[in-house]
């Protein structure tokens, strides 16, 4: 056997394995004594038929497992030998492997790269203060009197947020919108809608909730709204200015209710200092989980910032598509049309890559940091994660674990992740943290 080793990149490797005749006669006639033992052939006891009526009988499953054989005996041995830890296997190419001739076998794989582990503790982070302030705990508040607010018809004109009834119809260069977009008529024409003045959260006309500040009841006005370059809602209004022709029909004023035994009651609690309280532990603990989420992030970006290495391609492919698949499910579920992500692909596929590029980075490294401090998984670990998946996807465990006792490669994933996750936990127990002061 003769195995050669070409660098294909600094992680892709091109293994050539030349296996001389006596070697692929070796596993051919492995491979037919192994059909032979439980080879049915009429007149013969399993294992006593003659070794030339097995071959003829069972040819094609004789000729597909002996390939197998000399391939993988190609494979293992240049692994041997070359001593090469293999990510992923990019292609293989038999050529002509036959008994009584040689077979040259070509194996292209990446692997894994090298590089030499940067400091990793004492990393720096950055974490706010968690307890929360009066002003904080003022703000939810009347957040939470804002949710159960009536609103009352309001003889005045329209202040910020209040809400308006209005009608509009609009149109582009004396064009109506409705033509130029039939199928999407709430940007056109609406006989009634409400919108609430100057509001925190944009409308479907956008910028049409600030100009309705001071509009009186009966009021008819023209409001001019110019729809972003990257208007994906409606693509034929991206970038084009409308006039909308706008009544208001009625004004209505938000309500607060009042703090007393009745909204307590509401909150689940019995008086006005019970209510700060929990909401100022609810404060402490989103700021408690956001900091955990911060340092997260910090020591990934900064572990990854102080090494450079060349990333194998086949893992950033993969990677790659799955952060499309990702983005765009995402943005689907949000409304945004189909062929929107045929017109921006070639952005969204650069901006998946360069994602992509640096998650396995960051995997790579963590993996290393969890060989350097035999980091493993237990079964605990996994029992957590079945747990944990049943409760999310409404599961039972029992299904969970007998899908995973069946894809071995999807335990393997799992696994894989999980030590990526207890390295990342490590890296921030181990990491130097300061507190931001809070602004002013």
């Amino acid at each position: 056997m003769n195995i050669q080793l070409n660098n294909v990149s600094d992680t892709r490797k091109s293994i050539v394995v030349t296996l001389d005749k006596s070697e692929v006669d070796a596993e051919h006639q492995a491979t037919v004594v192994e059909f032979s033992k439980f080879a049915q052939l009429p007149g013969f006891r399993p294992g006593k038929a003659p070794a030339n009526m097995v071959i003829k009988r069972y040819a094609k499953d004789i000729a597909g497992e002996f390939r197998q054989k000399v391939v993988s005996k190609a494979y293992q041995s240049a692994l041997k030998q070359e001593n090469l830890e293999v990510l992923n296997i990019v292609n293989v190419e038999e050529g002509t492997i036959e008994p009584g001739l040689s077979a040259a076998i070509t194996v292209t794989v990446d692997v894994r790269p090298e590089f030499a582990l940067p400091e990793y503790l004492g990393l720096p982070t950055e974490v706010t203060a968690t307890e929360a302030t009066d002003a904080e705990v003022e703000t939810v508040i009347e957040g939470l009197r804002g949710e159960r607010a009536d609103f009352k018809v309001a003889e005045r004109p329209a202040q910020r947020s209040d809400y308006v009834k209005l009608s509009y119809e609009g149109t582009v260069d004396g064009q109506p919108i409705a033509d130029l977009a039939p199928d999407k008529q709430i940007y056109g024409k609406v006989p009634q809608t409400w919108e609430e003045v100057e509001g925190t959260n944009e409308g479907v006309i956008p910028g049409l909730g600030k100009e309705l500040n001071g509009v009186k009841t009966g009021d008819k006005k023209t409001v001019t709204i110019t729809f972003p370059a990257e208007f994906t809602a409606v693509p034929a209004l991206a970038g084009k200015t409308a006039n909308y022709a706008v009544e208001i029909l009625e004004i209505r004023e938000r309500a607060l209710p009042e703090l007393n035994e009745e909204f307590f009651k509401s909150q689940q609690v019995d008086s006005l200092d019970a209510l700060k309280s929990s909401v100022r532990n609810n404060l402490r603990l989103r700021k408690e989980y956001e900091n955990q989420t911060a340092q997260r992030r910090q020591v990934t970006e900064a572990i990854a910032a102080k090494v450079d290495f060349a990333v194998p391609q086949s893992l950033v492919d993969s990677e790659t598509q799955s952060v499309l698949r990702q983005f765009i499910e995402e943005n689907m579920r949000r409304g945004v049309p189909q062929d929107q992500f045929e017109k921006d692909k070639k952005e969204l596929f650069a901006g998946a890559q360069k994602a992509a590029t640096q998650r396995v980075k960051v995997q790579l490294i963590l993996a290393k940091v969890a060989e350097a401090e035999k980091i493993t998984v237990s079964e605990r670990d996994i029992d957590n994660f079945i747990y944990r998946e049943a409760s999310r996807s409404g599961q039972k465990p029992e299904k969970l674990v007998k899908g995973l006792t069946k894809d071995r490669d999807q335990l393997r994933a799992i696994q894989q992740n999980i030590i990526f996750d207890k390295a990342v936990d490590f890296l921030v127990s181990k990491a130097m943290m300061t507190t931001a002061q809070p602004k002013a």
